[in-house]
Parts: structure tokens; sequence; C-alpha cells
């Protein structure tokens, strides 16, 4: 198995939907912090041109089944007409 893997996930919202992505990243969290292998999934910065979501998994695998997993397709449809531009994600695992 693999080391764990930390994510930064930045959402910008769309001008005026500051919070209804914040209503569907907390929704999320409630879901995702629930699945294998999550040790960490929380927002750590909300502001209204950005959220910040700060997630640490136990390895490459649980990001893996994260990633195709219905919480994460549910967040995506979601999110979809609200943000100005795709989430900005950052891995430990892979190289910058």
């Amino acid at each position: 198995m693999s080391e764990p893997v930390d994510v930064t996930a930045i959402f910008t919202p769309q001008e005026g939907e500051f919070s209804r992505v914040k209503l569907a990243l907390d929704l999320a969290v409630e879901q995702v912090v629930q699945e294998p292998g999550c040790l960490r999934y929380e927002i750590t910065e909300a502001e209204e041109d950005r959220i910040v979501l700060e997630e640490r998994w136990e390895s490459t695998e649980a990001l893996d089944l994260h990633m195709r997993g219905p919480a994460l397709q549910d967040l995506g449809e979601s999110l979809s007409a609200l943000l100005a531009a795709p989430s900005d994600l950052k891995r430990s695992d892979q190289p910058a």
C-alpha cells in the first residue's frame, strides 16, 4: 500500500454563488468523511472568491476510490454551473 496522500482543492465560485458552493461542499464533507481511507476532509478557508478544501487519504488507492465514488460525482454535478473555473487540485503524490 502507498503512503498517505494530501490533496488541496481550491474552488472559485461564480459571482453571487458563494453560499451555494459552500453548501454543496459542506454536504459533501458530511458524506466523504465516512469513506474508507479518509483521514481528513475539511474546508480550511472560505472567502467570497475562493474556498479551500484540505484532504488526507490513507493511500493512493483510497483516494482513487473516492475520486470514482458517488459523493464526488454528486458534488461535481452540484458545482458544474456554480464555479467560475474548474477546481484546482494539488496532490502530494504528483509533481507540482
